[in-house]
């Protein structure tokens, strides 16, 4: 089977993750993987922000554990070290898609390297909020963006899944 392919029907999301950081050139190319993702009019809206850093990584994930209603304690990044945060320029008009694309494109290729992924939301939310939008503009970033989604990233701390069989009736030809 295509390796493409292949990594497509077997990735899965990854809920459990060691904590060991990604060595820096494979995150890197997960990274130049999203910025490749197809956008409309070729507008390459979404910007991504890689975030290493353990406070600020911990300060999203309790932002996000807070929109989600959760106890305190909870990860909603299952203790992944890395976080890929996939934002678009609102005034495009495909930006949700095309933030979409890069996170799937983001999956897929830590998927390709070995590594655990899952898209997390609430990104919306986290970055309309008043801390998001001071957050945004102590990193340089200014413009009309939201929070697409963030993309967890690292070493699975167990074995992973294999996919359930997909759901029949989802195919209509013409």
């Amino acid at each position: 089977m295509n390796e493409i392919l292949k990594a497509m029907t077997e990735r899965r999301s990854t809920r459990s993750y060691r904590s060991e950081m990604i060595p820096k050139a494979i995150l890197d190319s997960i990274i130049q993987a999203g910025l490749y993702a197809a956008s409309g009019r070729n507008f390459q809206s979404p910007v991504i922000i890689a975030v290493t850093d353990k406070t600020v990584r911990d300060r999203l994930s309790e932002m996000n554990r807070k929109i989600g209603g959760w106890q305190e304690g909870f990860d909603p990044f299952y203790n992944a070290p890395a976080v890929l945060v996939v934002l678009a320029d609102k005034t495009k008009p495909t930006y949700v898609y095309d933030g979409s694309l890069v996170m799937g494109n983001l999956m897929l290729a830590a998927h390709a390297m070995g590594l655990g992924s899952c898209w997390i939301h609430r990104a919306k939310e986290e970055f309309d909020s008043d801390e998001g939008k001071e957050l945004l503009r102590s990193l340089g970033i200014e413009g009309d963006y939201e929070g697409i989604g963030h993309c967890i990233i690292g070493y699975p701390a167990g074995e992973l899944s294999s996919a359930p069989p997909r759901h029949e009736n989802r195919i209509f030809f013409v």
